[in-house]
């Protein structure tokens, strides 16, 4: 290993008010600018810099002018690199150790405003009803059009017990909402766990961070105890974003025999060409003892279906990939988001640091999934009526300046009618029942449990649908005609070759 974990590595995705950005840090050798500055560039840099400074209609901070200049540079390379201030470095580093100060909502960018993905569970927003799609418009009496996405972050993060009142547009609702939430530390729960029904376990992970893996062992400690002759076991890890890279070596680990190659990566210098194995030293960081050694040896073997969706990403999609080359579990769901980069996180001063995005990863077959994504074995959709707006998330592939995959050619995804795909979403979020993962009513679920059952698992093909819910040919796509999975029992056997 030597110094790969002298800092833990993230690789995520996603901005997170009360959830740091999820990505890796690992600490690599630096390259030496040498004689390879572009001089004549550099010089123009510092004319435009003086023009600025001497003709501007108002004085200008040098600081203020320099980092905007180092901001704008690294955010010109991807979606996924960017200079982090004092404030964002502090609270990147408080995400990874799961807990923080904010609101608890994971949240994007559209048309202006802040957008948000997903609120975490048990969170102020959560409890103040906020909803996935819910676009902010204001923030207190400032309105969010013209901010930009880390601003908007930094006003919605504050102090404890401090509050905010956000404006909501909703398009299920005729007026705006609006809601005054107080800011708490917000201690995320990433595994939760239950048997579902007797003999059959689910087993849920939100997002990797540094607790991850020993608390995901506890859990499973629990399930055993409660049912020690447990006969499958879900792993549902739909909308999980990422975190970091340990976690994702520990969670793969847990199932897979020892030493196998979990992950690799490849970029720039040498130290990111690596490959990562299902070891203690991979996935512990600086603890001494092992998390995964009083583990059930059942576990090893226990039939396993891997539930994934468009929201899956990064340290997620490391585990999908991993559990599917191996043949180790099945994987149920929807197409992941594509997230296959790793970003390094690289100190400048004590505390500010620029997160650059330094290798691509490759699952154990060699398999790049960056812009790709995993695609499931069985294709289940979120409901029995169809995949609802999750298919119609933006994924890696459609992000400006995306890294391509450098081992397979990408597929453009089909232009869709803008004004009509809003019409169709939002007669959706009307219909639509928000979902509690593990609930009686979670249909990928039932599918998966019926899959570890041997049962008809009832499986769809992605179709361009209108916004009355017709394919093509005028048929309702929600009348899928079931389709048995396969449920030899050799699917679920361990074809593992060490390398």
């Amino acid at each position: 290993m030597g110094s790969k974990f002298k800092n833990f590595g993230l690789i995520g995705l996603g901005m997170v008010a009360g959830v740091a950005v999820s990505m890796q840090f690992s600490a690599v050798a630096q390259k030496t600018p040498g004689n390879f500055l572009p001089v004549e560039e550099l010089r123009q840099l510092t004319e435009v810099f003086g023009i600025i400074k001497n003709e501007y209609v108002e004085p200008v901070e040098d600081n203020k002018l320099l980092t905007e200049a180092i901001s704008g540079m690294v955010a010109s390379l991807d979606p996924h690199s960017a200079y982090l201030d004092k404030k964002s470095y502090k609270e990147l580093k408080e995400g990874t150790q799961g807990k923080f100060v904010g609101l608890g909502i994971e949240v994007g960018m559209e048309d202006g405003y802040v957008k948000i993905v997903s609120p975490i569970e048990d969170s102020p927003a959560y409890r103040a009803g906020l909803k996935p799609g819910d676009l902010i418009t204001k923030l207190d009496s400032q309105p969010v059009k013209g901010l930009t996405l880390d601003e908007a972050v930094k006003r919605m993060r504050g102090e404890p017990n401090t509050k905010i009142t956000l404006t909501i547009f909703r398009k299920s609702e005729d007026k705006p909402i609006v809601v005054t939430i107080t800011r708490e530390l917000i201690k995320q729960q990433s595994v939760k766990a239950k048997i579902v029904e007797p003999g059959y376990a689910w087993l849920r992970i939100a997002q990797f961070q540094e607790p991850t893996v020993e608390d995901m062992a506890k859990k499973i400690q629990t399930l055993y105890a409660q049912d020690p002759a447990i006969k499958g076991l879900v792993l549902d890890l739909r909308n999980d974003p990422g975190g970091v890279l340990p976690g994702a070596i520990g969670v793969s680990a847990a199932f897979l025999p020892k030493d196998v190659p979990v992950v690799s990566t490849n970029g720039q210098l040498q130290d990111s060409k690596a490959t990562f194995y299902a070891r203690r030293e991979y996935y512990s960081g600086r603890t001494l003892s092992d998390p995964l050694a009083k583990l059930p040896e059942a576990i090893k073997n226990v039939p396993m279906v891997v539930l994934i969706n468009t929201g899956s990403a990064s340290a997620s999609e490391i585990v999908a990939g991993a559990l599917q080359d191996y043949k180790r579990a099945t994987i149920i769901g929807t197409q992941s988001f594509g997230k296959g980069s790793v970003q390094t996180i690289r100190q400048i001063s004590a505390d500010t640091a620029v997160k650059l995005t330094t290798a691509r990863y490759y699952t154990p077959n060699g398999r790049s999934i960056q812009a790709k994504g995993i695609v499931p074995d069985l294709n289940v959709e979120e409901t029995a009526d169809g995949d609802g707006i999750n298919g119609l998330r933006a994924r890696e592939a459609d992000l400006q300046k995306h890294l391509t995959n450098d081992k397979e050619k990408e597929v453009a995804r089909p232009k869709v009618d803008e004004a009509e795909e809003e019409q169709r979403v939002a007669a959706l979020v009307k219909k639509i029942k928000p979902l509690e993962y593990g609930s009686a009513e979670d249909f990928q679920l039932a599918q998966a449990l019926n899959h570890l059952k041997g049962l008809p698992v009832k499986v769809t093909e992605a179709k361009v649908v209108d916004k009355e819910g017709k394919d093509k040919d005028g048929k309702d796509s929600s009348k899928d005609a079931d389709k048995p999975a396969k449920t030899d029992k050799a699917d679920h056997k361990t074809d593992i070759k060490k390398k």
